[in-house]
């Protein structure tokens, strides 16, 4: 069953935590799906949802879908605004998408205290602060 179908590795994709602005009072961070391919993906579809334990007590976030139509050859696309108060929750997105004919998954997950300064990289094709799973094999 499972392990007759084709093993469809997706590479050259990430989702990215970006910091977006800073003042002294507030950090304004947004996700962003960045295709690193040397072509475009299409119909491409990300769930969202997070969960985890905050303040001893379980807790799970609505889970958000966005079709993101076609996504340009070495190019970002904004995904949604996060909040600041769901990083301490494990932040997950399941990304799927068609090259041709055929279908892509993945999922990511950002585990809870992960989004934080010390683990601020430059985003590639962003060009801002972020937080990055995936990318290039």
């Amino acid at each position: 069953m499972k392990k007759d179908l084709p093993e469809n590795i997706v590479e050259d994709i990430s989702i990215a935590v970006v910091l977006e602005s800073e003042t002294p009072a507030d950090k304004v961070w947004n996700v962003y799906l960045v295709n690193e391919k040397h072509f475009p993906i299409v119909n491409v579809f990300v769930s969202s949802k997070g969960y985890g334990k905050k303040e001893g007590k379980e807790v799970k976030t609505t889970t958000l879908r966005h079709f993101l139509g076609d996504v340009a050859a070495h190019s970002a696309v904004k995904i949604e605004a996060i909040d600041t108060q769901v990083f301490g929750l494990t932040n997950e997105y399941w990304l799927s998408y068609y090259i041709d004919s055929t279908i892509y998954d993945k999922k990511y997950i950002f585990l809870p205290e992960s989004i934080v300064d010390e683990n601020l990289i430059k985003v590639p094709l962003v060009n801002k602060a972020g937080i990055v799973i995936g990318g290039t094999r």
